[in-house]
């Protein structure tokens, strides 16, 4: 089956990932911002990166047969420096109007700070300016930060932004959460991790209390312990665990083509051919 990974790093990964994703019926991904292992110090890091998302690594994932799109924004690890963050925005608009961008994101909490806050309701506001879908990332559940409070903010900020649920994305759902955002009409994210967030078996079990509908999967795949081919052994497991093969395919093909195919932009071209790395040129 063909799958579209909706949330992935790929900044953060090797030739070789591009390859497996490639043979395990992976052709299109999504890559949101994210910060790059240190915090960036000028605006223009920042705009040099969205245009390597856009633009080079969208040539890399062509080499592999797969189509790649991006998400432009601060994402919340790096908003806490707020004066930074607002000379960032000032000068994004371009890369939002880019072919490639498709979505605003990953934009919300990383540790539920005052200025986290900020720069997350003022990414909000340029969406629903420009009409654009919207990635939000939710924390990590640790002992200083807790995931359902981020949740439960990022929903009533919601609610106070008054945009249409159904192009938002609340990412990173755990069991922890998931009632919080089927509560309301938004997308709920799930992410595979080995170690952390969740494993195939659990999503299976969300699957199963929650349903399909509005639901969306992703292996993130950053700098840590990841696996960019998480979605092939979600759908493997799906298949061993009582879903047929439609059910699957609505999960991971139709649902990440419904949601991003609202943007006029995320026309995935699923017919790309692999080719052989022995006939790159540097």
């Amino acid at each position: 089956m063909i799958i579209i990974e909706p949330h992935i790093h790929m900044y953060s990964r090797t030739t070789d990932d591009y390859t497996a994703m490639y043979r395990e019926g992976i052709r299109c991904v999504v890559e949101p911002s994210f910060w790059l292992g240190s915090p960036r110090r000028h605006a223009g890091t920042f705009w040099d990166y969205f245009q390597l998302s856009l633009e080079f690594e969208t040539v890399r994932a062509e080499r592999f047969g797969i189509d790649h799109y991006s998400c432009i924004a601060v994402n919340p690890k790096e908003a806490e420096h707020l004066e930074l963050a607002r000379a960032t925005l000032a000068g994004i608009g371009p890369y939002l109007d880019h072919p490639r961008c498709v979505a605003i994101g990953e934009i919300g909490f990383n540790r539920i700070t005052p200025n986290e806050e900020t720069v997350f309701q003022e990414q909000l506001e340029i969406a629903k300016r420009r009409g654009l879908l919207i990635l939000i990332h939710t924390p990590h559940d640790t002992p200083e930060v807790s995931k359902r409070r981020g949740v439960e903010r990022t929903l009533a900020i919601l609610r106070e932004l008054n945009y249409d649920p159904g192009r938002i994305i609340v990412d990173h759902n755990t069991e922890d959460t998931m009632d919080l955002v089927r509560k309301t009409d938004v997308w709920a994210g799930m992410t595979v991790y080995p170690y952390s967030k969740l494993n195939p078996e659990r999503v299976v079990g969300l699957l199963r209390r929650w349903g399909l509908e509005r639901a969306l999967v992703n292996s993130s795949a950053d700098w840590g312990v990841s696996d960019p081919c998480s979605l092939p052994k979600v759908a493997r497991h799906m298949r061993d665990h009582g879903f047929d093969a439609r059910q699957v395919e609505t999960l991971l093909f139709d649902n990440p083509m419904a949601f991003y195919g609202q943007c006029p932009k995320f026309r995935p071209r699923l017919d790309l051919p692999y080719v052989d790395p022995s006939t790159y040129q540097r």
